[in-house]
């Protein structure tokens, strides 16, 4: 099979075995409901600067996408699943496969984070055009570290608590990116005075993934 029909067949298997047990969507959605109903709480009736709020904002999609990329590659390991890939596909299908499925997940949940927060915390964006580009912007990057970080885990022994130490250091950078980005968007910066920041979170996204396709078999096939 070409490399193009074996990434989609393992994308359409991760879509179809989320939307039958939905374990994943449901316990994330669950986690950003409480997260960001815990901010407002904890905001109350105080009118807080959107500098602050851009910064909870990229920290809900942060801590949700710790909660659901992790398990990637961690299900096909309880599952045994991962041998029959092996024999069936090659490690860049399979990464690919991964790869775009834990972008599909998380572009469609860091949309419901948006809305939500905004409706719940009344993040004023002045500059939407370039809020959207440096979401998406962002959560490219944000997926192409923690993919081949969740294949990484999946072959350690303490897989809860490798995930986060392993992809704080090397989130650090994009994060940094993001957050400011957001600042000047929501402040109404011009799209053109922001290609900075999106030529980091491009060149980011195109690095990692590289670096990853590179590195992925190795770490497959240990």
């Amino acid at each position: 099979m070409s490399l193009l029909h074996t990434t989609y067949t393992i994308l359409r298997k991760d879509i179809k075995s989320e939307m039958r047990n939905r374990y994943v969507i449901n316990s994330l959605l669950m986690f950003v409901v409480v997260t960001i109903s815990i901010i407002r709480f904890s905001l109350g009736d105080e009118k807080v600067e959107n500098d602050i709020l851009s910064g909870l904002l990229w920290i809900v999609i942060f801590f949700s996408a710790i909660s659901g990329l992790a398990r990637i590659f961690i299900k096909e390991e309880e599952k045994e699943t991962s041998a029959s890939l092996k024999l069936n596909c090659p490690p860049v299908s399979i990464f690919l496969g991964k790869l775009f499925f834990n972008f599909i997940l998380t572009l469609s949940l860091n949309l419901f984070i948006v809305i939500l927060f905004v409706l719940i915390t009344e993040l004023q964006i002045a500059n939407f055009t370039a809020f959207v580009l440096t979401i998406f912007f962002g959560n490219l990057g944000l997926v192409s570290a923690s993919t081949i970080i969740a294949a990484i885990i999946a072959k350690a022994n303490t897989k809860g608590t490798l995930y986060p130490v392993l992809a704080f250091p090397v989130l650090l950078p994009l994060l940094i990116t993001v957050i400011n980005a957001t600042k000047l968007s929501c402040a109404g910066a011009d799209t053109m005075s922001l290609m900075a920041e999106f030529q980091i979170l491009i060149s980011y996204a195109i690095v990692v993934t590289t670096v990853s396709l590179l590195l992925f078999k190795f770490v497959w096939e240990d």
